[in-house]
């Protein structure tokens, strides 16, 4: 146990998270200096000008000067066996941004830490990637999970914080796992929609290598890029919501106890435990009535004083397993000795149980198996579904032709042969019974896939429908403002009045007031007609759920009588298998009733011929009594 706390602990120093801004634009209540690590700023409601430093300031325009200050440095540390985050901030700014800093932040991240890895390790190397989406209620989704497995934190004593259920994918390239980010982030805004703005995400790349491959208990050491994506603003007043980082960022000032949610303990990690950090704020000032800019710059600089505790990871990994197995035989001796209603020894145990089973799931060998499972499942679900329907259209027709000629046959047959063996009879009917039975379901079910087929692309047309309705409708509004603002300045061009004075300011506010009066009627118009869209798409919604619920409903049903029919079978076969047995007892207590019998008509009469010659004084009889 002290070898490995003391591998995992090794060479453990204090850090400060390092704080990189970028600003969209530079305006006058805003100075870059200090060779940009630092900046001040005048607020619109303070006088003063305040300082603040930073690690690195740069603009839209030299962003490639980011990444050999910050950012470099950040992925030779991960190449050492170092955890490492890149929390990327920004609210509004960042949503415009999100292009940029994929391709010249992510993706250069990716392709360095590989290169760098790939170059050192030669063999026995591990790679693999995750997707978390953050909802704005902090609930967590697995992006890469096809069954969607419920998420939770866990502490484990020599691996530090895991997620439990978290699916990963194994990857061999920097391309490959910027292909399956991009893949991640286009589900991530199709999943949430309308409010996929306010959700943030972690993308992680988990990074293994053995190292003393040559040995079979060699050392394991894991480091970890995080990727953090974190929507919201650092102002109260943001209508996207607060960022994550703030409210975790208050906690630890305030030492408050930590969240038992997913985010703002994956967050506390990085900002105070084991890892190294940079933050990337983006920032866009806005001059009068920006909140934002004053919020995010005190946010930054509060975020650069937090100090990270980062080590090199070094595990063994059978030595922790025989680890936690001696500790789990000497967990149960206690238990027999104290006795085994004692709550906190039952409890131990089963922590430590649980502990040696997320060792056994670090396995390379089973998590590259799952990995490629995996990959194959969702490969397989990328068949279009048109194709697939149509190849289900054809199996169930075939199904069909195929019951319609054996009821055929066998009804000619039935109606050929006529009145014969009442059994055969019997058989023949049942069997008609049967195809008609399974002819009836085969249909009721191609009625259903068809029903829903036929569902689904309606609901789609109706949507594309009701999408163009919408659009056509607003450009029309648009051309007729665009007409009245028009005829507006022609009127006032032919009136000829003078630059200033009343005349002309009121036929100016009389104009603009019929302009906002269309706009005000086009807005009304396009709210109607999109509650009457709504309301159609809600009824389509209700009917093809309907038919889910009858369809689902309609599969528990033969379901159920499968089981009923099985059960049914299985009774009779146990009942058949019973009576057999006892009457092979009854059979085999009167074949033994009957030996027995036997056996005591023979000693009788072997007693009655001793008794014969022995009156005859027969030396035999003495010889056989002597051997008796």
């Amino acid at each position: 146990m002290a070898t490995v706390n003391m591998n995992a602990a090794m060479c453990e120093a204090a850090d400060t998270v390092r704080v990189g801004v970028i600003l969209t634009a530079v305006p006058d209540s805003m100075v870059i200096c200090e060779e940009g690590h630092g900046l001040e700023y005048k607020s619109w409601t303070d006088e003063e000008v305040k300082s603040f430093s930073f690690d690195h300031v740069v603009t839209v325009d030299n962003i490639q000067s980011f990444y050999p200050e910050l950012l470099q440095p950040l992925t030779e540390s991960i190449s050492g066996g170092y955890n490492g985050a890149l929390l990327i901030c920004g609210g509004a700014s960042l949503e415009n941004m999100t292009p940029l800093i994929d391709h010249s932040m992510i993706k250069q991240v990716l392709t360095d830490l590989f290169s760098r890895v790939l170059s050192q390790v030669k063999e026995e190397l591990f790679i693999s990637v995750s997707f978390l989406q953050f909802y704005p209620d902090g609930s967590a989704v697995d992006l890469l999970s096809p069954n969607r497995e419920t998420l939770k934190r866990v502490a484990h004593p020599v691996l530090g914080s895991l997620i439990g259920g978290l699916c990963e994918v194994c990857v061999c390239s920097a391309e490959e796992a910027y292909t399956l980010y991009e893949t991640c982030r286009d589900t991530l805004r199709a999943n949430a929609g309308s409010i996929s703005s306010r959700c943030s995400s972690l993308f992680s790349v988990a990074v293994e290598w053995k190292l003393h491959p040559e040995e079979v208990e060699s050392e394991v050491c894991r480091s970890r890029l995080q990727l953090f994506s974190l929507a919201g603003g650092a102002s109260r007043t943001d209508l996207r919501g607060v960022s994550p980082l703030v409210k975790v960022v208050e906690e630890t000032q305030s030492e408050a106890t930590a969240s038992d949610k997913i985010l703002p303990s994956l967050l506390n990690d990085a900002l105070t435990g084991n890892s190294r950090t940079v933050l990337v704020y983006c920032l866009h000032p806005q001059g009068v009535l920006d909140d934002e800019t004053p919020s995010a710059l005190a946010l930054a600089q509060t975020v650069r004083s937090l100090v990270t505790k980062a080590s090199v990871n070094r595990w063994c990994p059978r030595a922790t397993e025989q680890m936690i197995r001696d500790s789990i035989v000497d967990q149960r001796a206690v238990m027999m000795s104290q006795g085994e209603n004692d709550v906190h020894n039952t409890i131990r145990l089963v922590e430590q149980t649980q502990n040696l089973q997320i060792v056994k799931d670090q396995s390379w060998e089973k998590r590259r198996e799952e990995s490629k499972k995996r990959k194959d499942k969702t490969q397989s679900c990328r068949t279009p579904s048109i194709h697939l329907h149509s190849r289900d259209s054809r199996e169930s027709t075939n199904n069909m032709k195929h019951l319609q000629t054996q009821l055929k046959q066998e009804m000619e047959k039935h109606i050929r042969e006529g009145k014969g063996n009442v059994e055969k009879v019997q058989e023949r009917v049942a069997s008609i019974q049967q195809l008609r039975e399974a002819l009836r379901e085969e249909t009721l079910k191609n009625g259903a896939s068809t029903e829903k087929s036929d569902l689904c692309q309606q609901s789609e047309l109706e949507y594309s429908k009701a999408q163009e309705r919408r659009t056509q409708l607003k450009e029309d509004h648009g051309r007729l403002i665009q007409e009245e603002v028009e005829k507006m300045e022609r009127d006032l061009a032919q009136e000829q009045l003078p630059t200033e004075g009343p005349q002309r300011e009121l036929l100016v506010l009389s104009g603009e007031r019929r302009v906002l009066v269309l706009q005000m009627e086009a807005l009304r118009d396009e709210a109607q007609q999109a509650e009457t869209d709504l309301q159609n798409l809600y009824q389509k919604h209700q009917t093809e759920l309907h038919c889910l619920r009858e369809e689902s409903l309609q599969v528990f049903r033969v379901f159920r009588q499968v089981c009923e029919e099985q059960r049914r079978m299985s009774e009779d076969r146990y009942r058949s298998v019973l009576l057999e047995a006892v009457q092979d007892a009854v059979y085999l207590s009167a074949q033994n009733q009957q030996l027995q019998a036997d056996n005591r008509q023979l000693r009788k009469a072997l007693g009655e011929l001793k008794d014969t010659l022995a009156v005859r004084g027969d030396p035999t009889a003495e010889l056989s009594s002597q051997l008796q």
